[in-house]
């Protein structure tokens, strides 16, 4: 673990341009000593990492955190709605507060079925394959393959299939993955 701390501290001071004398000014320590932490010829004391950490403009949780394949490999499983599969294709509660999924829309969603949705934030969509129907306040906007599409989640929207089944992949921030990925059940 200390390697990789090490290889950290150098690879975001040099991502940054900066001198091994510039940064030991940004987190007071000498550029000797901060020289053996990054080759491995001192040990890194945790009142060493903060600092740094603080300097770097990241955090010690971030500076220390482990890496291991299980942190790198995602292995969606297809949720299935009528006419809507997703595959979720980011960590649940992931960092920075965004969701990545596949979705596969197919003409069995049917637009009286499924209610236009509202909530806070924005979203975006790149079209994989297919046509999509992009339900938009009063608007209907085809988005073809190839294409993305960006807007307010303020406005009522619906995102469908347009003549054959679609494929988008999709960035949704908290409330459009609780309003896209996990509604409520219909009253009936």
């Amino acid at each position: 673990m200390d390697t990789v701390i090490r290889q950290r501290i150098k690879g975001l001071r040099l991502a940054k341009g900066w001198s091994l004398d510039a940064l030991a000014a940004r987190c007071f320590l000498s550029p000797s000593t901060l020289s053996r932490i990054e080759t491995g010829h001192r040990r890194i004391a945790l009142d060493q990492l903060v600092p740094l950490a603080k300097a770097l403009g990241t955090t010690l949780d971030q500076l220390v955190e482990p890496t291991s394949d299980e942190d790198v490999v995602i292995r969606p499983e297809p949720e299935h709605q009528q006419g809507l599969t997703s595959w979720l294709l980011s960590r649940e509660h992931s960092a920075n507060g965004t969701t990545v999924a596949k979705m596969r829309i197919t003409s069995e969603r049917s637009m009286a079925d499924v209610d236009r949705s509202v909530h806070p934030g924005r979203e975006w969509f790149t079209v994989l394959s297919g046509t999509v129907s992009l339900l938009l306040g009063d608007r209907t906007i085809l988005v073809h393959e190839g294409q993305a599409a960006e807007f307010s989640t303020m406005v009522p929207h619906l995102v469908a299939a347009h003549d054959g089944p679609v494929e988008i992949l999709s960035i949704f921030d908290h409330g459009g993955e609780r309003a896209h990925l996990h509604p409520p059940e219909r009253l009936s």
